[in-house]
């Protein structure tokens, strides 16, 4: 089975529809796939619920499919970078699922191990609890959260090998293990692509079985999402 695409819209192409459920890995700007992201953008396809930590910024990463009014419905646990997002939220146009971020980190590693469901002591008894089941073990109230199965799991890898083994670098590795996991499909982009055998076993993170497709994107942009220098002392 060749896995390895050229380009994001070849390796997208017979997997976008209307209303369907992504996972877009990263943390902050770290590790986004954001080739595919654009691919997803220039598709048209709307109405979609994605899955991802955070939102991105203004016209970056995840803020790009938000400026195109493609996103209904947001499942994240920290959107506090993008002002797209507070307004079409604050303006009725776009739904939030808030969730503590290692519950959200926690429901997709369960979709991706098959768990249904799992009970977690955060968010017992308070808003996050509205609406769910909650139960008692050993004297301590818990809340049971779904796990996530995506239509699609997009991420982001540092080295790749043609049959789809995974190296994650640094922050990177927030979200992208996970979500490669729990995708019902999963395209990755990756910096440096090498042939099978080149990687050492001890490194893969993600085994080639849950990767379907591949791009290589050797010149990936690093964004950093508040440049902060300190001022130059003059002698």
């Amino acid at each position: 089975m060749k896995k390895v695409y050229p380009d994001a819209k070849a390796a997208l192409a017979g997997l976008l529809k209307d209303g369907m459920l992504i996972m877009a890995g990263g943390f902050g700007l770290c590790g986004i796939p954001e080739a595919l992201i654009l691919a997803i953008r220039e598709s048209g396809v709307k109405n979609l619920t994605v899955v991802s930590n955070n939102a991105g910024v203004d016209g970056i990463g995840l803020g790009l499919l938000l400026d195109t009014k493609q996103i209904k419905k947001m499942i994240s646990s920290y959107v506090g970078e993008n002002k797209t997002f507070a307004a079409q939220y604050l303006g009725g146009e776009l739904e939030i699922e808030f969730n503590p971020q290692g519950t959200l980190a926690e429901r997709i590693r369960a979709g991706g191990a098959g768990i249904p469901a799992f009970f977690t002591k955060t968010g017992a008894g308070t808003m996050i609890a509205e609406g769910k089941e909650e139960r008692e073990f050993d004297g301590q109230r818990y809340v049971m959260e779904k796990g996530i199965v995506a239509d699609l799991a997009i991420v982001h890898a540092w080295k790749a090998d043609t049959e789809g083994n995974l190296v994650y670098r640094k922050t990177a590795r927030n979200f992208n293990p996970m979500m490669a996991t729990a995708g019902k499909v999963t395209v990755a982009e990756v910096e440096h692509l090498v042939k099978p055998g080149e990687i050492d076993p001890d490194h893969i993170v993600t085994s080639g079985v849950f990767v379907q497709r591949i791009i290589h994107v050797p010149n990936a942009v690093k964004h950093i999402e508040q440049r902060t220098v300190r001022k130059r002392v003059m002698a």
